[in-house]
């Protein structure tokens, strides 16, 4: 569709939503989620294309204040044709631009948040999915790893190096006793907490858990330490805080030939949006590198829009989708979850 001929007006509305209860991360415990979801209307048809522009404090490299990520809201709301047409402008505002990507395909398709279309969306083919066990005290993720279970699921993911490693491989040492790797599959987040000398010692010992793999082992930014753990291939490497930052196909390129990476983890609000996130896929399937994409703690609002563009690849690795239901208040969607599947209905 040629939007030039249209007259649109981009708004955009903060919302906060409310963790049912606080929830341990990377980036400390959060207790409420703050977003902005851009509304864009066409003035002659009266239709109108809703995205979602989620930001975590402390990760996403866009965000240092509300009256910043405003200001560069209030600025894209100004000529939003320009900054949907020259994306490029918007690289280093990566949950900006999934925000308007999102609103303009949304437009684009009638304005029903039918964003993408697949099997998925045509109710033929789930997407597999991980349940995610959250920071907290040992009694807490053993009850989540309980719950995960008895819903179903196939593959879970655990945090590591938060709490305390030892707590942590007794965790995973007792799900691995009780459920074989034939019948579950373990995957670990270290979130950058291991350091580069400690690094090869702790992946020694995951390794005899036949654990799937683990995300950022060490923190971002050491390309060489990365690669030569990498290399080492005690335990398959997955790349997700490495990602951010990096704009241009070439550099992207570079970062994954240079690492060579055994998976990576793509978050389109942190990886550059729609359009990032096709071109790191583009260059992960060239240098054969697997990869799945995880949602980054949206509403129901964007991880329709991911669960969506997820659904077009068809894929069978689990991938980090979830329906929202961390939140007392959320957005009605379609999505919903089934014995380790995420389903559209």
């Amino acid at each position: 569709m040629d939007f030039s001929a249209h007259k649109l007006k981009l708004t955009f509305e903060a919302k906060t939503l409310l963790f049912k209860r606080p929830s341990g991360t990377s980036r400390g415990i959060l207790t409420e989620k703050k977003l902005w979801i851009f509304t864009l209307t066409d003035e002659q048809t009266g239709l109108s294309g809703i995205g979602e522009c989620s930001i975590i404090p402390g990760l996403s490299p866009d965000y240092s204040s509300d009256e910043q990520y405003t200001g560069k809201l209030t600025e894209v709301c100004s000529n939003p044709i320009h900054f949907f047409e020259n994306k490029q402008a918007l690289a280093e505002f990566p949950s900006v631009l999934f925000g308007l990507e999102s609103a303009f395909i949304d437009l684009k398709n009638g304005g029903k948040q039918c964003y993408f279309e697949s099997d998925f969306t045509q109710k033929n083919q789930p997407i597999p999915i991980n349940g995610l066990i959250w920071m907290g005290d040992e009694a807490f993720m053993n009850e989540q790893i309980e719950d995960k279970l008895n819903a179903g699921f196939s593959c879970i993911k655990m945090k590591v190096g938060a709490i305390d490693f030892e707590a942590e491989f007794a965790i995973l040492s007792q799900l691995r006793k009780r459920s074989p790797a034939n019948q579950l599959v373990i995957r670990v987040d270290a979130n950058g907490a291991f350091t580069p000398d400690e690094a090869p010692e702790k992946l020694k010992r995951l390794a005899t858990l036949d654990i799937h793999s683990i995300e950022q082992a060490i923190a971002a930014g050491q390309i060489e330490q990365m690669r030569d753990l990498c290399a080492e291939n005690i335990l398959p490497i997955a790349l997700d805080e490495e990602l951010i930052g990096i704009h241009e196909l070439e550099k992207k390129k570079t970062l994954l030939q240079t690492i060579k990476p055994h998976y990576i983890i793509l978050k389109p609000s942190l990886h550059g949006g729609i359009t990032g996130t096709n071109e790191w896929i583009a260059c992960a399937d060239e240098l054969g590198i697997p990869w799945w994409i995880t949602s980054a703690l949206e509403s129901n609002i964007g991880l329709m829009v991911i669960a969506q563009f997820t659904g077009q690849y068809q894929p069978t690795l689990p991938q980090g989708l979830g329906t929202g239901g961390l939140y007392e208040t959320n957005f009605d969607t379609s999505l919903r979850i089934s014995e380790g599947n995420l389903y559209y209905l």
